[in-house]
């Protein structure tokens, strides 16, 4: 659903990304990209492929199900269809997977496209309004990241319930127990298990489209789903409560974020032959198949998926669903990571701790305190809802907002770079809008009933976002800087020159020409410089990452001044020791030496000022508690701590 973490393509798969290198045999270059699509079902099809687990029975359950009749059945497994095939296979297959920053996609890179290019033509108010708006589709997204385990696994072992009804009472234990393993696993690294992802779900979907087709023969009549006229009159037949069936058929949409945000790991084509070649036939079969079963047994209607299987395969089944909705979960959990990730490479949240497990890809990350958070919140849902009916109501609502916002700002962005008349963005945009929108007021009416969880985390996480960016700001703007430009001060050493000492010092310099307060504080306290001083920007591009030969600009000065400008991209972690080594050594100026450079940050004491509206003191006052829990600039830059001098000050936010 947004840009997630390679968890199981390795160092070769990433070199065959595009099949294979011009040069290699066309056998070869068709075998890495079928090893490509396999790795892209486990990663890219996770939420989607485990869907039929619930989706069906949510539209004939609870208070706003309607009738199993064979009209009924009929019109919304025409709707599930007509779903996949709108905003599926043409929303995000053939729309939006042409619009990639660099070949990465989601949200944040939609974002960064837009952004990029408005900023120099408009107001910066304006850009933060799109930025905003991502934030908010984003912070749904840790919504989803909550729900979606828990709904995944319930789902899965309630199929016990379907075997053996006495081991009723056990289906929420073992859950909770699945969930504490998977979780417990993740220091691992999702690598060590990413192996077996894709043929987990490759032997899923197999078997879902074989279940379709046997229950398909067995009532041929289900073939009229794909009629979408019989979707319109289900409308017609259920009036208002059809209507609020959307809810249960926006359900079968979960996971589709993931074909666009996919992109960057597994490239357009893998993931379009994956879901064209057994992705989509297997989940069409499987949505038959179900409402061919209810046209023959209306009384099936609560457990449809697991009553397409025979006797004899239930337990299996039990096992087979319970390994692909882990896929899913270990899918997504990695997918929660990475965006946190780069929402702390964007500024959009605070620094983490962020720990890699593996040597050869970059991509696999741990994030310790946020999995323990995430577990705590999931075995939370499921011990509050303990049935993924009661769940499946708190489901939809995160799903749809977030696809309504990728539409909006895929419109903008439309227009902006594709220069995409006003007529045409809203013929394609527009359809896609109507949709987006049909599902989001349906689930909107589901929000007594559990979707107030999603929208409870999604405000959360809204707020901490909108407070870290506000008080960044406001923090910037505060501190301001010398306003004293670098010609001039480097000339006023020439004139009155201090005492320097060996060694190299590094202080950090915001873009532009003033030199840094901190540099300005220590020659007035300490009264001595370095012999080599090195100003270092560290820009984050918008864009996934930035090439070696882009990594940094270098310009010498008179006095030992050097000024460096980094670059990284926002999936990569800063690695400040190795732009000195390789920015110092093009310079031809003294090497960069651990033991004998210093460097100076600051730390600032914040406080907030006492006549400010309620509304932003209460966002400032967020932002200083989120500051002070932050990971250290230290281990950020990875410099080494014992070569750390902090200069303190005090700033005013206002």
């Amino acid at each position: 659903m947004w840009n997630r973490t390679n968890a199981s393509v390795d160092a070769t798969e990433q070199h065959a990304k595009n099949a294979g290198p011009p040069h290699a045999s066309p056998s070869a270059r068709a075998g890495a990209m079928l090893s490509l699509s396999l790795a892209a079902l486990g990663i890219v099809f996770g939420d989607l492929g485990t869907s039929p687990l619930y989706a069906l029975q949510e539209a004939f359950n609870g208070a706003r199900g309607v009738a199993a009749t064979p009209e009924n059945v009929i019109g919304i497994v025409s709707l599930f269809l007509w779903s996949l095939i709108l905003m599926v296979s043409v929303k995000y297959v053939l729309v939006l997977m042409q619009a990639d920053n660099r070949g990465e996609g989601g949200l944040l890179a939609l974002l960064a496209l837009l952004v990029g290019e408005r900023t120099g033509r408009e107001t910066r108010r304006a850009a933060l309004r799109w930025v905003f708006l991502a934030m908010f589709g984003t912070a749904m997204l840790y919504g989803d990241g909550v729900i979606t385990p828990a709904i995944s696994v319930l789902s899965a072992v309630e199929g016990i319930e379907v075997a053996t009804p006495a081991f009723s009472h056990y289906v929420v234990p073992i859950t909770v127990v699945i969930l504490v393993a998977l979780f417990a696993v993740q220091p691992l690294g999702s690598g060590k298990v990413g192996v077996a992802f894709g043929p987990v779900l490759a032997i899923w979907f197999v078997v879902i489209f074989i279940l379709g087709i046997a229950s398909i023969a067995r009532a041929p009549g289900i073939l009229a789903a794909f009629n979408p006229v019989n979707g319109f009159t289900f409308f017609l037949h259920n009036g208002f409560r059809g209507f609020l069936a959307l809810g249960a058929v926006v359900l079968c949409l979960t996971g589709g974020e993931a074909l666009y945000a996919d992109m960057g790991h597994f490239g357009a084509r893998p993931i379009r032959l994956a879901w064209y070649g057994l992705a989509l036939p297997a989940l069409t079969a499987s949505y038959l198949g179900q409402g061919a079963l209810l046209l023959r047994d209306p009384g099936a209607a609560s457990r449809p998926f697991y009553t397409t299987v025979p006797t004899w395969g239930l337990y299996p089944m039990v096992v087979l669903a319970t390994l692909a909705t882990i896929v899913a979960s270990q899918a997504l959990i990695s997918a929660v990571f990475s965006l946190t990730r780069q929402a702390a490479q964007l500024g959009l949240s605070p620094r983490v701790t962020v720990r890699h497990t593996s040597s050869s890809t970059a991509g696999q990350i741990y994030l310790p305190g946020l999995n323990w958070l995430l577990m705590a919140g999931t075995i939370g849902v499921v011990l509050l809802f303990r049935s993924s009916d009661s769940l499946a109501a708190a489901f939809g609502i995160a799903v749809s907002t977030t696809m309504a916002i990728t539409t909006m700002l895929f419109a903008a962005f439309a227009h902006v770079r594709w220069k995409w008349p006003v007529w045409r963005v809203a013929l394609v945009a527009g359809v896609f809008m109507v949709v987006d929108a049909s599902f989001v007021a349906a689930n909107a009416m589901k929000f007594a009933d559990g979707g107030w969880l999603p929208l409870a985390i999604g405000g959360l996480t809204f707020l901490v976002s909108t407070s870290w960016l506000v008080g960044l700001r406001t923090m910037r703007r505060s501190r301001g800087d010398s306003g004293l430009p670098l010609g001039v001060f480097i000339a006023s050493l020439a004139k009155d020159a201090p005492y320097r000492v060996t060694g190299t010092a590094v202080f950090l310099m915001a873009a532009g020409d003033s030199v840094p307060t901190t540099l300005l504080h220590h020659l007035k306290h300490n009264q001595v410089l370095h012999r080599q001083v090195i100003l270092l920007t560290l820009l984050t591009e918008e864009i996934p990452r930035v090439s070696h030969e882009d990594r940094f600009d270098v310009e010498c000065f008179d006095q030992g001044f050097v000024r460096i400008v980094g670059r990284y991209g926002y999936l990569e972690s800063l690695d400040v020791p190795e732009l000195l080594k390789q920015a110092l050594q093009k310079a031809g100026r003294e090497p960069y030496d651990p033991m004998t450079t210093s460097f100076y940050l600051g730390r600032e004491s914040l406080t907030v000022c006492r006549d400010l509206n309620p509304g932003r003191r209460l966002l400032l006052s967020l932002f200083i508690l989120l500051r002070k829990n932050e990971l250290d600039a230290t281990a950020h830059l990875r410099v080494p701590p014992n070569r750390v001098v902090e200069m303190g000050a005090r700033l005013d936010l206002d």
